[in-house]
């Protein structure tokens, strides 16, 4: 089990400094390209920081491991909501002052609602993966067009801020992207060989090691991209990172998985796992949509209880591991 362990560590390492640095070369490559802020904000950090979860994914299923795929999904879902909303409002409250965001919100609500449907029974096939690609490409195909006709938004000021702290040229953003994509592959592959050999030495499933350390290790890269941000007092691009990351991971990473290798989903997916992500999911939407006049916002109160749940959640998952369960 040493070099299992061992490929996980190292796999988790350098994915997580190839993800930055193919996040930061990809949106400094947009940037000069002329792409606005806003979608760059929207769609290259939201959705570029969920690529280690993508490439896990996809090389999961393509070995025969969807439930891993499923599960570093969903885990990662979890981790972006519990661990680093909630970790990050017990430093600092957010505020949330954008529209983008709270468009996004129901959204995902909406298509949180949708995977249960496509779950109930008890496989998602190829169909059901091709519909939730299509339904990514028809939301950044809505999401492009909404944004030229946008106002000024503070996620597009806080992202052209962001861009302004790591400054690169065409050529230096287009090498960072190829060079950060590539050994985001070869991180991938060392990870989910030494995630599978772990899963298969406890006696666990697939689904339970994805739940578990990879879909914290794959989350690795919002959690670093939210506390640079928050460092800037960013506060809606830290949501709106959040909130984009979990609607690629819904859509674009189960509906890749599934159209190579459809998933297999047990009742306890939906019992546990999508359930505590749909009560996170509605958590996050009540605390930064607002109410009854309300600002929308996570307070450190609010904060703690999500990452109150994430480490009673992860304490649960871990004993499955180490008590061998089935999962």
């Amino acid at each position: 089990m040493i070099l299992p362990a061992v490929a996980v560590v190292a796999g988790l390492v350098l994915l997580v400094w190839s993800a930055e640095r193919f996040v930061d070369g990809a949106a400094a490559t947009s940037a000069r390209l002329g792409l606005s802020p806003l979608l760059i904000g929207m769609l290259v950090i939201g959705f570029g920081t969920s690529a280690p979860e993508l490439v896990v994914s996809a090389l999961a299923a393509g070995q025969g491991n969807p439930g891993l795929a499923l599960g570093n999904a969903y885990g990662s879902n979890i981790a972006n909501i519990g661990l680093i909303l909630g970790l990050v409002a017990l430093v600092s409250p957010l505020v949330v002052h954008s529209s983008v965001v709270r468009r996004e919100l129901p959204v995902l609500g909406a298509v949180t609602l949708l995977s249960a449907l496509l779950m109930w029974e008890g496989v998602v096939g190829r169909p059901e993966g091709a519909l939730l690609l299509v339904l990514l490409a028809a939301f950044m195909g809505v999401s492009i067009w909404r944004a030229r006709g946008e106002g000024a938004d503070p996620l597009a000021a806080e992202t052209e801020e962001s861009l302004q702290v790591h400054p690169m040229t065409l050529k230096a953003g287009l090498v960072w992207t190829g060079v950060g994509l590539v050994l985001l592959v070869i991180s991938s592959r060392v990870l989910v060989w030494g995630a599978v050999a772990i899963a298969q030495g406890f006696g666990v499933s697939d689904l339970i090691i994805g739940l578990t350390v990879v879909a914290v290790g794959t989350s690795l890269p919002e959690l670093a991209s939210s506390i640079s941000a928050l460092r800037r007092r960013e506060h809606d691009l830290v949501l709106g990172n959040v909130v984009g990351s979990n609607l690629f991971n819904t859509l674009g990473v189960v509906g890749l998985a599934a159209v190579i290798h459809p998933i297999e989903v047990g009742s306890e997916v939906l019992l546990r796992d999508w359930s505590l992500m749909s009560v996170m999911t509605l958590m996050l939407a009540v605390f930064a949509l607002g109410w009854r006049g309300r600002q929308g916002r996570i307070n450190r109160f609010e904060g703690a209880a999500l990452l109150a749940m994430f480490i009673a959640y992860t304490g649960w998952m871990v004993n499955l591991v180490i008590s061998g369960g089935a999962g």
